[in-house]
């Protein structure tokens, strides 16, 4: 192995205490740091955020923090830093910071989707796809993966049903390094098993979700000069349907214009999509048709920016998946043999306009969007794009005519609002 490749492997050494100690006000917060014997060797974390940091996992040991009459998740909530050997059922060696933080950013997402079985691939702490399905779990995967099967490759698996041999197939077909699940029929752990740096993590509290929905927990973050800011965790407060906000606005003349509701189809998706929004890097935009991701667009500096980098990949993914279905080449490897080879060019010219005619998948699916339309630009593109329902936090000073955006589109397109923003930084 080259110097260049050990520094994946090779545990950094680890000179955080045992104990961490939290004073906030009079209440009294402490953290043990979380270790794991593998193969005989008991270390925390390999490594931080990149393999020459130094890092460690703690979890809540005792101490209950409660600001503004609002209890914060503490002690017997934990679901990653809870996990321990019992819960590794195959690690290959000490899991690092962005195998568990993708996995928590799953949990994060599916704690708004116990509904129904639900799919999360997460790569680099966004989601690439995400799937809920009353068809089970395997079609929740399978649909998720379909949402951006490059990105997918090397990614985590989160899901919140039991995972089955059906579901075991079709991760074995693929790379990934994490699964996590609340437990695996004996059979499906058997097949997953089968792949030896597969990461398989039983989280049996990714089965009870729904209770952590509404308490917060204490979110840090750090500056570079050594800072601190603190603050609340997102808490999403659209939770059913029912709870969008109808979008209506009065513009500067007095007029005041109300866009229409959705159907109760169009309305599933929107929570499911602004499910997703709480665990996607801002500025962002998603698009989902069917229960699906087909188009998420993460970190983002501007509003319209956005949308156009999500309909262009969304587009790309599309044809990915027509290509790689056809002769099992990626869009790239097909486009480069087509270059010296009339049959792949034929083909890859069909598979362009195949795309083009199906708007990229993106032709009836809605659209949420973790802040406000600045301008009704990012609307028109989203509509020219097939898009027949919105989700957006609304209070921009030009909210009617984004509205009028909508009621002006042909069929008309649908608006809520959900009365918050859903930025993540």
């Amino acid at each position: 192995m080259s110097d260049l490749k050990k520094m994946y492997t090779t545990m950094v050494e680890d000179p955080f205490p045992a104990e961490l100690v939290i004073r906030l006000g009079e209440a009294e917060l402490t953290f043990a740091k979380r270790t794991w014997t593998i193969d005989g060797q008991e270390k925390g974390l390999r490594y931080g955020e990149n393999p020459d940091q130094p890092a460690a996992l703690y979890a809540p040991k005792a101490g209950r923090l409660t600001l503004g009459g609002v209890e914060f998740r503490g002690p017997g909530d934990g679901l990653v830093c809870a996990a321990t050997e019992e819960h590794l059922l195959q690690s290959g060696k000490h899991p690092g910071k962005t195998n568990l933080t993708d996995v928590d950013n799953g949990v994060n997402i599916l704690q708004y989707l116990t509904a129904k079985p639900a799919a999360v691939i997460l790569k680099h702490n966004n989601p690439c796809g995400a799937a809920w399905s009353d068809a089970g779990l395997c079609a929740a995967f399978e649909a998720a993966f379909a949402s951006d099967r490059i990105a997918a490759f090397g990614g985590a698996i989160v899901v919140n049903r039991t995972l089955d041999v059906a579901t075991a197939e079709k991760i074995n077909a693929v790379y990934f390094e994490v699964v996590a699940a609340p437990d695996y029929e004996p059979k499906a752990l058997e097949i997953l098993k089968s792949k030896k740096n597969l990461r398989i993590f039983r989280l049996p509290g990714l089965a009870a979700l729904d209770k952590l929905v509404g308490q917060p927990f204490l979110d840090f973050k750090s500056l570079a000069d050594g800072g601190l800011v603190l603050q609340f965790s997102f808490r999403n407060r659209i939770l059913a349907a029912v709870d969008f906000l109808p979008a209506t606005a009065t513009d500067k003349a007095g007029t005041t214009v109300t866009a229409r509701a959705p159907s109760d189809k169009e309305a599933e998706d929107l929570l499911f999509a602004w499910a997703v929004e709480a665990g996607v890097t801002s500025n962002s935009v998603i698009f989902v048709k069917n229960g699906a991701t087909v188009g998420i667009g993460t970190g983002e500096q501007d509003r319209v920016g956005v949308v156009e980098l999500t309909i262009h990949k969304a587009k790309t993914k599309y044809a990915d998946g027509l290509a790689f279905a056809a002769c099992n080449l990626s869009l790239y490897e097909l486009t480069l043999k087509a270059k010296t080879d009339a049959e792949a060019a034929k083909l890859l010219a069909d598979i362009r306009a195949r795309t083009e005619a199906a708007g990229g998948g993106l032709i009836g699916s809605v659209l949420v969007s973790d802040g406000f339309f600045p301008f009704r630009d990012g609307v028109d593109l989203c509509i020219a794009a097939g898009v027949t329902a919105i989700a957006q936090p609304g209070g921009s000073i030009r909210d009617p005519e984004v509205i009028v955006a909508c009621n002006e589109a042909s069929p008309q397109v649908a608006m809520v609002f959900t009365g918050q923003r859903s930025f993540r930084h």
